[in-house]
């Protein structure tokens, strides 16, 4: 059985991607229709580049669907398809118009934002798996990539801030300071603004590791939970920070979304 063809006409001031995959689910509910000869007309952003393609689609009563935000050419689809008969189906006006109507917000009439937000997405995605993988000194080399290398001794928040700053499109990475442990070649070979130390104070980051051994079972009085050690590491984190020249912010007191507004701010 021969099936019927359908011309259809996509008219987007973007890639067209959106309509796309709305016809394709229109499509999938008429097997008996052929849907497939469509006809795409990406980045129209004019009224020369739109009337000959309306004029194009009429000659072929070609059904036209169009994502377009700028309201002017809407307007020009609108009065065309009236003066002429054209079918058209706007899929951007109706609810567009709705949500301006009810909260008396313009709409930004800015092609190609949907894809603007998915890039992104992508982008914060990207910044996470790169906090994931150079978390806590795991390969140094990632320090050359960083926009930012967290320094610190245990338990001052590198980890915690680090993924939160991925979810702001920061790519961090981190690394624990150990006086038994030398630092990694690369810290030398990147921008010294991109370093940043953390510290406390001893009381707090004594109390911190307490809690955390604590909830993992462990006795509490040992050697990472000492006084004297604690000196010891946040005296050498100072050494670290100063030889690096490192913007230093105590995190004692302060939230995870404090921390990163100051580390946005002093390195803008």
């Amino acid at each position: 059985m021969k099936k019927n063809n359908v011309k259809i006409y996509l008219i987007s001031d973007s890639v067209g991607e959106t309509a796309q995959k709305i016809i394709s689910a229109v499509s999938a509910q008429y097997p008996d229709i052929d849907m497939r000869d469509i006809q795409r007309f990406p980045f129209i952003t004019d009224e020369d580049l739109l009337q000959p393609i309306l004029k194009d689609a009429l000659h072929d009563k070609a059904i036209v669907v169009t994502t377009l935000v700028n309201k002017q050419l809407v307007a020009l689809v609108r009065d065309f398809a009236a003066r002429t008969g054209l079918q058209f189906v706007d899929y951007m006006s109706p609810l567009s118009e709705i949500i301006e109507s009810t909260f008396g917000i313009a709409p930004l009439q800015e092609p190609g934002a949907l894809h603007k937000l998915n890039e992104q997405y992508f982008n914060r995605v990207a910044a996470i798996e790169f906090a994931v993988r150079y978390d806590d000194g795991k390969d140094p080399k990632g320090f050359l990539e960083a926009d930012y290398v967290l320094l610190g001794v245990s338990r001052t928040s590198k980890t915690p801030l680090s993924m939160y700053m991925a979810n702001r499109n920061h790519k961090v990475a981190n690394l624990p300071l150990i006086p038994e442990v030398p630092l990694p070649k690369e810290l030398d070979m990147i921008d010294s603004k991109k370093i940043i130390g953390l510290t406390t104070s001893m009381e707090s980051l004594r109390d911190i590791r307490k809690s955390r051994l604590h909830s993992l079972g462990l006795k509490e009085d040992s050697a990472y939970t000492n006084c004297d050690r604690i000196k010891d590491e946040l005296t050498y984190a100072n050494q670290v920070f100063e030889k690096y020249n490192s913007v230093v912010i105590d995190v004692e007191k302060k939230s995870i979304e404090e921390t990163s507004s100051i580390i946005e701010n002093l390195t803008e």
